[in-house]
């Protein structure tokens, strides 16, 4: 057990590291939600009947999700990059299985998408965005488990593509309907039967639903089941991810 442990400690340093030199990354993933955040809170939020700063309000857990998705999902390309240089194959080489690989990977790029978050969290107490003691560690539990089903997400794909270009394009048809079904951007309430189901359906709606829940107090859905789903999730995610790294041809 204390070799697995050591495993992934060695794989989730590694990603740590080649995450730290990419200072580009994150400044990109930050201000990239911030951007669309400033965009959509001030031309939505006029046309809204409430003020602008309220729709910014709203829809500032919808960005921490966006996030989360865009850190995870593309932290999956090392996966095709690692296969390309051969650095999977000599990682192989080691007494370890597939599956501890998996994992030390997943929380890697957990850890990568969280980090970019907690700088989200800090910037929205200069946005006036109303935290409180308790809606902060909730928010955090949230991301933890978001970011663990999407990153092993994105881990998925990177396992079944050969070329950077491929993993962009597959990316980038999960990516969005993932953030603009998640009623990031709008409220669920009144729309209509086909786009609900879909809704319904998307992961990351059960994330937004929560965050909304733990920061504003607004949630269709109790904390607790947002949380289950999101357990489910990544229940359902890992399970696979495990399968598919086992699986994978170099």
């Amino acid at each position: 057990m204390r070799k697995i442990f050591k495993a992934i400690y060695a794989i989730w340093y590694r990603e740590f590291k080649v995450f730290q030199r990419e200072k580009s990354r994150i400044i990109s993933s930050v201000f990239l939600p911030l951007f669309w955040y400033f965009i959509f809170g001030g031309g939505m939020g006029a046309m809204t009947s409430g003020k602008a700063g309220d729709y910014q309000h709203f829809i500032f857990p919808g960005f921490l999700a966006m996030t989360i998705i865009f850190s995870s999902i593309f932290n999956g390309a090392y996966i095709v990059w690692d296969k390309k240089v051969d650095f999977l194959k000599e990682v192989l080489i080691a007494p370890i299985s597939r599956s501890t690989i998996f994992i030390g990977k997943m929380i890697g790029g957990m850890t990568d998408a969280l980090l970019q978050a907690c700088i989200l969290l800090i910037i929205g107490i200069f946005l006036g965005i109303p935290f409180t003691v308790t809606s902060v560690p909730l928010t955090l539990v949230m991301l933890i488990f978001f970011a663990a089903g999407i990153s092993s997400l994105g881990l998925i794909i990177g396992s079944f593509l050969e070329s950077p270009e491929g993993f962009g394009l597959v990316s980038s048809f999960v990516v969005y309907p993932l953030f603009l079904l998640s009623g990031a951007l709008y409220s669920l309430s009144n729309i209509s039967v086909w786009l609900r189901i879909l809704t319904r359906i998307d992961p990351a709606t059960y994330a937004v639903d929560g965050l909304r829940g733990a920061i504003l107090g607004i949630s269709s859905l109790p904390y607790i089941t947002n949380l289950a789903i999101m357990a489910a999730f990544d229940i359902a995610l890992i399970t696979i991810g495990t399968w598919a790294f086992r699986r994978m041809k170099l």
